[in-house]
């Protein structure tokens, strides 16, 4: 058991140069597995988007129109109203300076 403990203890020796040239293909070979992951992460992503704009429900053209033109009818009912309360609070300060 001391022995073990003397083995466990002692530094490590300098890895030989093969080792060293393994590391670094094994280097290169975990640069080429990232970057295919990279690559299946990106092409994953396209598929999924494709998965999720088959689940989207779209809008019929009689819908679009419809909404579209509540939109563009509040609006322009928002525009007159702020346009009379700006005519009105303009009167009002003219009543006042005159």
């Amino acid at each position: 058991m001391a022995k073990e403990k003397d083995e466990n203890t002692t530094p490590e020796k300098k890895k030989p140069a093969k080792e060293e040239k393994s590391s670094k293909a094994d280097k290169k070979a975990d640069k080429k597995n990232s970057d295919k992951k990279e690559q299946g992460k990106v092409g994953k992503w396209f598929h999924d988007l494709k998965v999720e704009f088959k689940k989207v429900v779209w809008p019929t053209k009689k819908t679009v129109v419809t909404n579209t033109s509540v939109v563009v009818g509040v609006i322009a009912l928002s525009a007159v109203l702020v346009g009379l309360l700006d005519e009105g609070f303009l009167a009002v300060l003219r009543f006042i300076y005159q």
